[in-house]
């Protein structure tokens, strides 16, 4: 099977040979249908009509006593018109009017008209002695035809009109013969030259123009088998054309986000078997503490079980949770939604744990516009931010909760003066299993919470940013909702249901 590189040369070869013939075909057509220069007709007509001895023919160039004069020259006009098979004609000038057409197509006394201009012909009276004489040339059309005349004076009236008998010819095309025979044999050997170089140069740059689109690509392709066997750090110059050039860099996106995802994969799976693991041994630990009578404190040991086995269930759920949202199986009630009311109320239900910790609840929430969206699973992403900035703001601090309209949607921020996010950590805050304080104790998150508010946020076409100055500096959690319906990529990604 024929390669790129194959198919792009064969490919500019077959086109710099349509092209060739295309030209040569039409260069035929050309020469075929181009009438020929006039000039060379009107030299063939001079020479014609000074073999006719105009003179001798009308007795001299005497002043002609009326038109019976001519008269006596039509016959033997029309008898040279069928011997030589030209079309003569006799006007006046400057009248421009028609006194005889050997073809009898234009009547006597019809106006003349035609292009003329003077066409000065030499005539030869003696032995080496040329004499100029007056002539004109010109052409006319007759029946859609072009003819071309020349002619020369022969008599001239009383009243000063002069007479000029016009040889003429219709227009001939040039055919391909005629061009080549015009050209001389000379120049065939040069031009077959001229094309077999160009071919030849043609050739050379299309090896070079296939290779410098072949060569990347399969650049692309080898390094794409290197990522299917799992070595993802795989990269591909960018050169070549603009399109070979949005390949490579495409391929290098591909790759960075295949390296992200293995390493979020590796990521989940590491942190699932710690998550798991540490309350499991707690529940094995204390569990056959109990079946030995070991534990000083058997109610205290079953409420570490029950926490734990609590925590397992929450981790279970929100996984299932989180599952489904990504494969847009978690179907969503969609309905008109007051965000400042939602706020106000999930903020109330948690400023008794704000309380409890001595952290000052904040809520400036202003009046906005309504959005579509899920109540239940919007207060879900609101009571998981606001209880984060809570739980991870010392006692002391405070957790500001604000509503606003930005962007066409409705804006809400939640800021604190918490122990804050290091910028390394900023980029992978979303991500599954993702937690800021790992040493959180046994009461610590799941580190699930997040990555469901991402989800369920995307899903109603919004947008979820974090953003802090630094550890110790406190964060800004902002959660941006359209005013408008949810877009039927948000539905399908969501699995969102009217």
């Amino acid at each position: 099977m024929m390669g790129l590189r194959g198919r792009l040369l064969a490919s500019y070869i077959l086109l710099l040979a349509v092209t060739i013939g295309v030209i040569l075909v039409a260069a035929i057509y050309l020469l075929n249908t181009r009438p020929v220069p006039a000039q060379s007709t009107w030299q063939q007509l001079a020479y014609l009509a000074l073999d006719l001895d105009i003179d001798q023919l009308v007795g001299g160039a005497r002043p002609m006593r009326g038109l019976p004069t001519l008269n006596t020259v039509t016959e033997q006009l029309t008898q040279i018109a069928e011997e030589r098979d030209v079309r003569i004609l006799v006007i006046s000038s400057p009248s421009q009017l028609m006194l005889y057409d050997s073809s009898s197509r234009f009547e006597s006394g019809a106006a003349f008209h035609a292009a003329i201009e003077d066409y000065p012909v030499t005539r030869q009276l003696v032995r080496n002695v040329f004499v100029p004489v007056e002539g004109i040339a010109g052409s006319f059309i007759d029946s859609s035809q072009e003819w071309l005349f020349v002619g020369l004076p022969a008599l001239r009236s009383l009243r000063g009109e002069r007479y000029y008998i016009l040889i003429a010819d219709p227009r001939p095309t040039q055919s391909l013969q005629d061009a080549l025979s015009a050209f001389g044999t000379e120049i065939l050997p040069m031009l077959l030259q001229a094309a077999v170089v160009g071919l030849l140069v043609a050739i050379v740059l299309a090896v070079l123009i296939s290779r410098s689109i072949a060569r990347p690509l399969q650049t692309v392709a080898k390094a794409a088998a290197e990522v299917s066997g799992g070595r993802f750090h795989q990269r591909v110059p960018i050169e070549g054309p603009n399109e070979v050039r949005a390949v490579a860099e495409a391929f290098n996106r591909m790759t960075d986000e295949v390296q992200g995802e293995q390493q979020s994969q590796q990521d989940f799976l590491a942190n699932v078997s710690h998550d798991l693991k540490t309350p499991l041994t707690s529940i094995q630990g204390f569990s056959q503490a109990i079946i030995d009578g070991a534990a000083s404190d058997p109610v205290s040991a079953a409420t570490i079980i029950y926490d734990e086995a609590a925590r397992l269930n929450r981790m279970v759920v929100e996984l299932t949770d989180l599952a489904r949202l990504q494969a847009g199986r978690l179907s969503m009630q969609m309905t008109a939604l007051d965000m400042k009311q939602l706020t106000d109320a999930v903020g109330q239900k948690l400023a008794i744990v704000a309380r409890e910790k001595g952290v000052d609840l904040r809520l400036e929430t202003a009046p906005v516009p309504e959005v579509a969206g899920d109540g239940d699973r919007l207060a879900q992403v609101l009571t998981n931010l606001i209880s984060n900035a809570i739980s991870y703001t010392p006692g002391g601090g405070s957790v500001t909760v604000r509503t606003q309209v930005v962007d066409a949607g409705v804006e809400v921020s939640v800021t604190d003066t918490g122990i804050g996010i290091a910028p390394a950590q900023l980029a992978r805050i979303f991500e599954r299993f993702y937690q800021v304080d790992k040493a959180r104790g046994p009461r610590r998150g799941t580190g699930l919470g997040l990555a469901i508010v991402h989800e369920i946020v995307q899903a109603h076409g919004g947008r979820v940013t974090a953003a802090s100055d630094g550890e110790g500096r406190g964060s800004t959690f902002t959660l941006w909702l359209p005013l408008a319906n949810v877009t039927a990529a948000a539905r399908r990604r969501g699995g969102i249901t009217p």
